[in-house]
């Protein structure tokens, strides 16, 4: 399992737009993904539990991957949440 802080940079958070492009990234991966803010989490491919965090720009969260491409599934998320 691996665990990764990270701030979001976004100008809209993870809003309709960037949440359907992350959710999208996730479901690349074999590994299970999720997304956790002040304790609440979701599963990173449902769009609705994404949305459903209300993840701003500068909040700080954490991606939480289990499986065989954890690593490379944290990296690409953390990516593109640190991406302008």
């Amino acid at each position: 399992m691996v665990r990764r802080m990270v701030t979001v940079v976004g100008a809209t958070g993870l809003h309709a737009r960037p949440a359907a492009l992350f959710c999208r990234e996730a479901a690349r991966f074999a590994a299970s993904v999720r997304i956790e803010k002040n304790g609440r989490h979701a599963d990173a491919r449902s769009l609705l539990s994404v949305l459903e965090l209300d993840v701003r720009q500068g909040e700080t969260v954490v991606l939480v991957a289990d499986g065989a491409d954890e690593d490379e599934a944290v990296r690409a998320l953390a990516g593109a949440l640190e991406r302008p």
